[in-house]
């Protein structure tokens, strides 16, 4: 059964956070769709534009998982829109992986309790806008049940790796990893 990720992406998103996951999840076979929240041509944090393949309001809820960047200003407004916070509410209810990295964990994800009782780990110092019932863990990457979390750019890598074994397992995961020359 082949899976399914979506990638949230808004103005002034972290693009080595989000293309790095896409090319990784791609290469293992995983469906990505690039989900523009502001508009289909999206540019990141430093100048780089993409070009979104559909807008959030027409994606299916079916995904596996939920991918959300950090950057900024992008992880804010990400936290910003509303139609974000109920779809991530609504994916991580069907116990879809919702996997946030850098700012997203602290700026998105804690803010409507989806860290709630959870280890997870952010972007150094971040944590601070964690709940008292989130155990930070100074980790490159954090799963825990449903909720994979990241600390930032150069841990993308080991991010997509960890949602690549969540989802399909850790031979795919070994496979591109040789293939990647990574280790």
């Amino acid at each position: 059964m082949s899976k399914k990720a979506i990638i949230l992406l808004a103005t002034g998103f972290e693009e080595i956070e989000a293309i790095t996951v896409v090319d990784v999840l791609r290469r293992a076979g995983i469906e990505t769709i690039s989900a523009g929240v502001d508009s289909m041509s999206i540019t990141g944090s430093h100048g780089i534009a993409v070009a979104a393949e559909k807008r959030l309001k027409n994606i299916r809820r079916d995904a596996d998982v939920v991918i959300i960047p950090g950057g900024m200003p992008g992880a804010m407004h990400l936290h910003n829109s509303s139609e974000v916070t109920e779809f991530i509410k609504e994916m991580n209810a069907k116990g879809a992986v919702i996997a946030g990295i850098c700012a997203a964990p602290s700026v998105v994800m804690a803010p409507i309790g989806i860290l709630d009782n959870k280890n997870a780990t952010c972007y150094p110092g971040d944590q601070i806008d964690f709940s008292k019932s989130t155990k930070y863990k100074d980790k490159a990457v954090v799963v825990d049940g449903n909720i994979i979390t990241s600390q930032g750019p150069g841990t993308a890598m080991e991010f997509a790796f960890a949602i690549v074994e969540k989802l399909i397992g850790k031979n795919t995961v070994k496979k591109l990893k040789k293939r990647a020359l990574a280790s």
